[in-house]
């Protein structure tokens, strides 16, 4: 049996692609093995899966910014290195896969040691620390976007394995599940899984105007439900599941510009307003670029938090719906953000090299 270990951490994005790829794994009939850091979300998400077996490591944070941590987290770094060079040495897997995040680096390592072959995985546009760090001992490293790959000289794009499960919600699900109409077009509005207060904000002010015209269904983040109530307005704080039949019944997308979420509004073919995340003291500026990559090749609209109001708000959905068509027909040119078969066969291709 063909045996992989996979890796990353520290972030919801750093795991999804994982746990995309588990179930074909392990049809495929592999024999998976995780390695995590000891106290990261990843051990939670990874550990209600059956037949994954977790390992957990030492990590420490690869901070751009001061910090006194910075002192102590390189040692770590060097204890979670040789904790994963022995258990890969124990395990000898045919790969490893790295999604990337602070974990991956001393696991990639590890792999260094041992002639385990490593590939990885970069969601952002721009490579994040952790992958740079990753990228010298990798085989390959599929992409999420085209201009990544052509940056990197190992680079490959391939899209973001996405969970089958995005796939399978239907409108008429979708409208029923949220006590929504048929005869108004619906526009979800997302900050991500912990919100986004400047999105909430903006869109609670615009209500007024935007419901004459649509209806909102609205993903504000826990903790951050209001007490409002509207016809036509449905807030949830976060979808544990029913994400699918959500997209399903949307029309319309305001979202952050996060790498996955990014593939997934390129393979549902969903027209989207995207607010990226401000550079600052807690983002390096991914989505940013994120954005910016989506805008020039025609995929998406895109409003600056510096620029957003109730008023721009309002008139960006209102010009996203007005050139659906356009932007619908620029997504179905591209390749599916779904790399879901792509990453699958480099790893099967890496396994027989090996």
């Amino acid at each position: 049996m063909k045996r992989i270990v996979l890796t990353g951490g520290g972030t919801a994005g750093h795991v999804t692609a994982n746990l995309a790829l588990i179930p074909h794994l392990l049809q495929r009939d592999w024999e998976i093995h995780y390695i995590g850091s000891e106290n990261g979300m990843e051990r939670e998400l990874v550990s209600q899966v059956q037949g994954v077996e977790y390992h957990a490591i030492a990590t420490g944070k690869l901070r751009r910014y001061f910090d006194l941590k910075n002192l102590s987290d390189p040692f770590r770094v060097i204890k979670g290195a040789a904790q994963a060079a022995s258990l890969l040495r124990k395990l000898k897997p045919d790969l490893v896969f790295s999604k990337g995040g602070f974990v991956s680096v001393p696991v990639a390592l590890g792999a260094f040691f041992n002639g385990v072959p490593l590939i990885c995985h970069e969601s952002d546009l721009s490579p994040g620390l952790a992958n740079k760090l990753c990228q010298p001992f990798a085989k390959r490293v599929c992409t999420a976007f085209p201009e990544t790959a052509r940056l990197l000289k190992k680079g490959v794009y391939t899209g973001t394995p996405l969970r089958d499960e995005l796939f399978f919600g239907t409108k008429k699900e979708g409208l029923a599940r949220f006590s929504l109409d048929e005869g108004k077009p619906v526009l979800m509005v997302t900050g991500g899984s912990s919100g986004a207060l400047a999105i909430n904000n903006a869109l609670r002010e615009a209500l007024p105007s935007l419901l004459q015209e649509f209806q909102v269904l609205h993903l504000c983040g826990k903790g951050n439900h209001s007490a409002l109530s509207m016809r036509g307005y449905v807030e949830l704080e976060y979808l544990s599941d029913g994400m699918a039949e959500a997209f399903a019944c949307a029309d319309l997308l305001v979202s952050r510009a996060g790498a996955n979420t990014l593939c997934e509004i390129l393979a549902l073919r969903k027209p989207n307003l995207l607010i990226p995340y401000p550079k600052g003291s807690t983002s390096r500026g991914d989505q940013i670029e994120n954005a910016a990559s989506f805008e020039q090749r025609g995929l998406s609209m895109v409003l600056r938090q510096d620029e957003l109001s109730a008023e721009t708000l309002a008139a960006g959905v209102r010009a996203l719906y007005a050139g659906r068509e356009g932007f619908i027909n620029a997504m179905c040119r591209e390749p599916s953000g779904n790399g879901l078969n792509a990453v699958l066969e480099i790893i099967e291709e890496s396994a027989k090299k090996r």
